[in-house]
């Protein structure tokens, strides 16, 4: 298990927080989401096996958030 950090684009408001977090909940391999509306990051735990960040990404974008895998995050990833 791995937690990575997100930056979310477009989140305005607690609706948004909620659909973030369902959406990342629902994704095969996430045990865990938890999302800020400020600043807008979402730190998701994950089985890196079953999810990638793209994957991750990719699921937020389709429904309108876009969202970064932290450079921080990226970083401590490359090391492991």
């Amino acid at each position: 298990m791995q937690t990575l950090s997100f930056d979310v684009g477009g989140m305005t408001c607690g609706g948004c927080v909620g659909s973030v977090q369902r959406t990342l909940s629902k994704l095969d391999g996430v045990s865990n989401a938890e999302v800020t509306l400020s600043p807008g990051v979402a730190s998701v735990t994950d089985d890196q096996a079953r999810v990638t960040p793209a994957q991750i990404e990719s699921a937020l974008a389709a429904i309108g958030y876009p969202a970064k895998l932290r450079l921080a995050a990226r970083r401590d990833e490359v090391r492991s």
